[in-house]
C-alpha cells in the first residue's frame, strides 16, 4: 500500500457515515431481509448463486448469540420460501465462539439441522488463527452429522495445507479456499504476497486431485487462471467446483467467470452492523477507499462553495 493510500486510511473514521453507507451499498446488501432477498434475487437473475452473511461478529454476551441463531433461522426461512438459488454463511464468533464454546455447538448444530430440514447449505466461515481449531473441531463434529455444512480455510496460515489432508482423511470435505484477511504473526501466516498465490495454487491443487468440492474464492486474476489450469489439468466437469466472489467486488471478471460457464456463488452480507464491515472493506481496498475520500472533501468544498456563493447574492441585493 502507498504511503498516500496509507494515508487515506487512515482518515476514514473521519468520514460521515452516511458517506460511508453511500458507499457501501456496493459490498452490503442493506439492513433488512427484503433487502438481501432483492440483491439475491438479481445476483441469480444474473447467473449467480449465493451465500448470505448476517453481519456481527466476536460478540460480548451469549444472549446475542441465541438471538443470531434465531436470526438465521429467519433468514433460512425467508430464502427457501422465495426459491432463490442461496445458502448461508457463519462466524462462529458470532455464535460464541469465545465465550461458550459448548453453547456455540449447541447454537451452530441447531442452525445446521434446521438448514438441513430445507434441503439448504451452511458455510462455517474462518476467522483469525486464534479460532481455527477451534473452528475446525466444530465443524467435523457437525460433519459427521451432516451433508449440508462446509468450512472456510485461509492459504495464508502456514498449517492450511496439513489442515485440508486431515479433514479429508476424516471424511469431510467441502471447502472455500480464500487468502485471509486478518493481521497474523509470522509464525502463523505467510506474510510474503507472492508465497501466499504459491500456497494458495498448491492448496488448490490438493483439493481438487483429491476430488473434494472446492469454492475458489478469490479476485485475483492469477489465481483465477491457475484455477482454470487446474480444473483443464484433472479434466473436472463444471459440478465438482465453484468460484466466490465478494459483493460489488470486480463484477466484470465475475461476468466473465460466469460467461465461461462456470458456476460463481456471491457472499452477499446484510445487517444492522454494516458500518464495521464496510470500514474493513474500504480499508482491504485503498482504491475504493480513495473514492470514499474524495467523496468526502468534494462533499465539504461544494458546501463552501455553496455558502460563498449565498454571501455574494446577500451582498449584492444589500
Amino acid at each position: 500500500m502507498s504511503l498516500f493510500n496509507r494515508l487515506i486510511v487512515l482518515t476514514l473514521p473521519l468520514v460521515p457515515k452516511p458517506i460511508v453507507r453511500l458507499i457501501s451499498r456496493r459490498y452490503v446488501a442493506g439492513e433488512t431481509l427484503a433487502e438481501m432477498l432483492g440483491t439475491v434475487q438479481r445476483l441469480n437473475q444474473e447467473g449467480c448463486v449465493c451465500t448470505v452473511d448476517l453481519l456481527g461478529e466476536f460478540i460480548t454476551d451469549i444472549q446475542q448469540a441465541h438471538a443470531t441463531a434465531a436470526r438465521y433461522k429467519m433468514i433460512l426461512d425467508t430464502l427457501h420460501q422465495a426459491n432463490v438459488q442461496s445458502g448461508v454463511s457463519i462466524k462462529l464468533t458470532a455464535l460464541g465462539l469465545l465465550l461458550d464454546e459448548p453453547t456455540c455447538l449447541e447454537l451452530v448444530r441447531d442452525v445446521v439441522a434446521y438448514a438441513n430440514t430445507l434441503k439448504m447449505f451452511v458455510r462455517i466461515d474462518m476467522e483469525d488463527s486464534e479460532c481455527t481449531s477451534r473452528t475446525l473441531d466444530i465443524y467435523l463434529k457437525l460433519r459427521n452429522e451432516f451433508q449440508n455444512v462446509g468450512i472456510v480455510l485461509q492459504a495464508y496460515l502456514r498449517r492450511t495445507l496439513g489442515d485440508v489432508r486431515q479433514i479429508i482423511q476424516a471424511g469431510a470435505g467441502d471447502f472455500r479456499l480464500c487468502k485471509g484477511i486478518y493481521i497474523e504473526p509470522r509464525e502463523a501466516a505467510y506474510p510474503d504476497p507472492e508465497i501466499i498465490n504459491k500456497n494458495y495454487t498448491l492448496v488448490l491443487e490438493e483439493m481438487l486431485k483429491r476430488k473434494t468440492y472446492v469454492g475458489i474464492a478469490t479476485h485475483d486474476e492469477k489465481l483465477v487462471w491457475e484455477a482454470f489450469r487446474l480444473i483443464d489439468a484433472y479434466g473436472l466437469e463444471p459440478d465438482a467446483y465453484e468460484f466466490q466472489m465478494l459483493l460489488g467486488v470486480d463484477e466484470p471478471m465475475r461476468k466473465q467467470i460466469v460467461a465461461g460457464g462456470h458456476k460463481v456463488r456471491v457472499y452477499v452480507p446484510f445487517g444492522e452492523q454494516w458500518y464495521a464491515y464496510s470500514m474493513r472493506r474500504l480499508k482491504e481496498n485503498p482504491t475504493i477507499a480513495g473514492y470514499v475520500f474524495q467523496s468526502f472533501w468534494r462533499r465539504l468544498l461544494g458546501k463552501e462553495k455553496h455558502r460563498e456563493t449565498k454571501l455574494k447574492e446577500l451582498a449584492r441585493q444589500n
